[in-house]
């Protein structure tokens, strides 16, 4: 089972004719995971042909409003679309206050539960679990409270190697479970087949991680470490550091030295100022650093 990522947004601060602020749809394991949800994000999902009744979780990173001003409209939709169950919302400390008085101010009645999990640890921390995946904070250090996310895949079952079990009729379909699940099986005469000749290695489990506005942060190396794909901001090249740490960004130069000590798989790029009109600037920096690097493209879906 593919995991996809859908940039809707990746542009800083204001909307554009051709641009959306930061949201990201990620498809991982069946589950649909909106991260942030900028100004025009819904226009944004339907233009990518998301079903909005699929995502039951969206995560903001922090609450500028080109991280967020999209939520209430986005929410205020889902009633009309008829939604009745919880939407879970997971951002910084204050988001509850905010939309509640959205909702209060504007007689916005959303006919569903929107469970709010606020934030405030300075320190990774895992707010979301199931049976197939798991999503960590990462702290980062921005103007305000902010965090990225990392979405893991739980390892996979072994597959059947069902060439190898035709072999033996005692082996049945009840318990191809139990096979895939790791254990050997007795035959009657009591000689045991190891569990890897019936199986085969499961794919690697994946994982992205998505870091949203930050000055260069060397703490979230170990949070990071080895991920399958890395979105990292890249508000401004290197020339600009001075401004980049003064209004809590990055370079490209350091998200891709990031990228590089972490030994990340692939690096995507965002969040680019817009006093740049040609994009390529941001990876021929980071390159030099990191050759894995990509822009963004808005709407398309990437593997992970």
């Amino acid at each position: 089972m593919s995991t996809y990522l859908t940039i809707l947004g990746f542009n800083s601060a204001i909307p554009t004719i051709n641009s959306s602020p930061t949201a990201q749809l990620l498809e991982i394991e069946e589950r649909h995971f909106l991260i942030d949800c900028g100004e025009g994000t819904q226009v944004q999902l339907r233009k990518a042909k998301a079903r909005f009744s699929k995502i039951n979780h969206i995560f903001i990173s922090h609450l500028h409003g080109d991280h967020c001003f999209g939520l209430p409209g986005l929410i205020a939709s889902f009633r009309l679309l008829g939604r009745d169950i919880p939407l879970h919302v997971y951002g910084p400390k204050g988001i509850k206050k905010m939309m509640e008085t959205i909702f209060q101010i504007t007689e916005t009645h959303r006919g569903f539960e929107v469970v709010y999990h606020e934030l405030d640890k300075d320190y990774s921390e895992k707010i979301y679990e199931d049976n197939r995946v798991e999503v960590y904070t990462i702290p980062l250090d921005h103007r305000i409270y902010c965090n990225g996310y990392l979405f893991k895949e739980k390892p996979k079952d072994r597959h059947l190697n069902m060439k190898e079990i035709a072999k033996y009729s005692e082996i049945e379909t009840c318990d191809y479970h139990n096979i895939k699940a790791g254990k050997d099986v007795v035959l009657s005469d009591g000689y045991v087949l190891k569990n890897e000749v019936l199986t085969l290695e499961p794919a690697a489990p994946v994982s992205y991680a998505f870091c949203s506005d930050t000055r260069y942060l060397e703490s979230v190396l170990p949070i990071i470490k080895n991920v399958t794909v890395l979105y990292h901001e890249s508000t401004f090249l290197h020339d600009l550091k001075e401004m980049a740490d003064y209004t809590g960004h990055s370079t490209a130069l350091e998200a891709a030295t990031i990228a590089q000590k972490a030994e990340v798989g692939k690096l995507i790029l965002g969040h680019f100022s817009n006093r740049y009109a040609d994009l390529t600037v941001f990876t021929d920096e980071a390159r030099n650093v990191f050759p894995n690097t990509f822009l963004p493209k808005a709407l398309e879906s990437v593997k992970i």
